[in-house]
C-alpha cells in the first residue's frame, strides 16, 4: 500500500503573508504493509495532520492513500518535499507531528 504525505503552508508568517512556494505541489510517498496502513488511516481515505512552528507559521500534511499509478502521476509534478520528511517519519511513528522526531 502506497501513502502520499502533501505539504501546505495554510498560515504564512511572512511579510507578505505568502509562502514563496505555494504555487508548487510538495509530496512524498511512503511504501507500507497494507495491514498497518488499513489500521493508521482507520478507515479514512484522508487524514491531515498539524504542526505550528510558534512563529506564524504552520505546517499542514496531508496523508492518503493511493495507487501506484497516482503515485507516479504526482512524484513527476512534486517539488520534493521541503526537508520536512522528518514530519512523515513523526506521522507514522506517533500518528502526530513532533519536532523532537527531527
Amino acid at each position: 500500500m502506497f501513502l502520499s504525505f502533501e505539504l501546505t503552508m495554510p498560515n504564512v508568517g511572512s511579510w507578505d503573508g505568502k509562502w514563496a512556494g505555494s504555487k508548487k505541489p510538495y509530496f512524498e510517498f511512503r511504501k507500507i504493509d497494507k495491514k498497518i496502513g488499513i489500521q493508521f488511516m482507520e478507515g479514512q481515505e484522508s487524514k491531515n495532520f498539524y504542526y505550528n512552528f510558534g512563529d506564524g507559521w504552520r505546517a499542514k500534511v496531508k496523508v492518503k492513500k493511493i495507487l501506484s499509478q497516482e503515485k507516479n502521476k504526482l512524484k513527476r509534478i512534486s517539488a520534493g518535499f521541503c526537508n520536512y520528511d522528518w514530519m512523515i517519519d513523526s506521522i507514522l511513528k506517533n500518528g502526530k507531528i513532533n519536532y523532537t522526531e527531527r
